[in-house]
């Protein structure tokens, strides 16, 4: 039987099996991003019920009962509304210099913004108008994977790649599922985790007192939900990583047992009916074994010092063959 040539619509059908195969291997930065995941919401719940905890002692049940009242009463009154992002602070001590550029440690007030919407800001900007999608990406990954439309892994994919229509494309219908503050997961979200506060309609224009305890606290609760999102991004870096050698070496076989064997050596089984039944970069043209050793060296990397040695030495060996060769 002759052999059957690859084309680009089965390398297209190869690599689409392959990235879903490897998004379902139990590697060390998927059990982590599984495992942060599983946290998150009692990790929201915490934090919320200490920054309750704070807003109450400074607006007190009685009084916000009392604004509403004043509400109801005057046309011209409008003072309370329901906010989910607080700037908190308290007074305590930052380095500075004296007149002869000594360091000196001096009173100030530390300040920071902690927003509680889903698509809340967690770095950087700290307005109610800044937004970090990529939490909701993360926690959300498997209802946006689900939708023909959406890709949870858009930001990822895309990084560095800022202001172009593929990525536009995806973050809109991710956001549009999604929802925001008045609709969908971004409603529910939102209602869950939201107060009645006094005072302007923005939160900047409103700082409450804590202690440094709870301030601390809040900023491991932000440095928390920025770990969750590092850790959604390096698994799904890993994934494409492995994909673009995976790529590379479909693109230099010229015949499709050559990427079945591929993807056996990476333990996925496919037959070339399975492929042929559903709708030379020039360089190197990959051995399917040893492109397969080289994607699996891309996985589960937290090695120790002793593993390192290990391979560095099997490689210095196996350079040493090759040169006597």
């Amino acid at each position: 039987m002759s052999r059957i040539r690859l084309n680009q619509e089965y390398r297209n059908k190869i690599a689409n099996r392959m990235r879903v195969h490897l998004e379902q291997e139990p590697t060390q930065e998927k059990q982590k991003y599984d495992e942060l995941k599983a946290d998150q919401i009692e990790l929201n719940d915490n934090a919320w019920d200490l920054a309750e905890t704070i807003v109450r002692k400074h607006y007190t049940p009685e009084d916000v009962k009392m604004a509403y009242h004043l509400e109801n009463k005057f046309e011209n009154v409008n003072t309370i509304a329901k906010d989910s992002c607080f700037h908190f602070h308290y007074l305590g001590q930052v380095e500075d210099r004296d007149y002869d550029n000594n360091p000196v440690m001096k009173d100030s007030t530390i300040e920071e913004h902690f927003d509680f919407r889903l698509g809340g800001a967690i770095e950087g900007e700290s307005n109610s108008y800044s937004r970090d999608n990529a939490y909701g990406y993360a926690l959300y990954r498997d209802e946006l994977k689900a939708q023909d439309d959406c890709n949870p892994d858009i930001l990822i994919e895309q990084e560095g790649k800022d202001n172009n229509p593929h990525l536009t494309k995806y973050s809109d219908a991710n956001n549009k599922y999604l929802g925001s503050d008045d609709s969908g997961y971004g409603k529910e979200w939102n209602e869950k985790y939201q107060l009645d506060l006094i005072g302007r309609e923005y939160c900047r224009d409103r700082s409450i007192a804590c202690t440094q305890e709870q301030f601390q606290m809040l900023k491991e609760w932000k440095q928390a939900k920025g770990q969750f999102i590092t850790a959604h991004r390096n698994w799904i870096k890993s994934v494409l990583d492995q994909m673009k050698e995976i790529k590379i070496g479909l693109k230099g076989y010229k015949y499709l047992d050559e990427a079945l064997e591929l993807s056996t050596e990476l333990g996925l089984n496919i037959t070339d009916a399975e492929i042929i039944r559903t709708n030379s970069t020039g360089l190197t043209i990959y051995n399917p074994k040893n492109l397969a050793d080289r994607v699996k060296a891309m996985k589960n990397k937290n090695t120790t010092r002793e593993d390192k040695i290990k391979a560095r030495l099997l490689y210095e060996q196996q350079q040493a063959q090759n040169s006597v060769n």
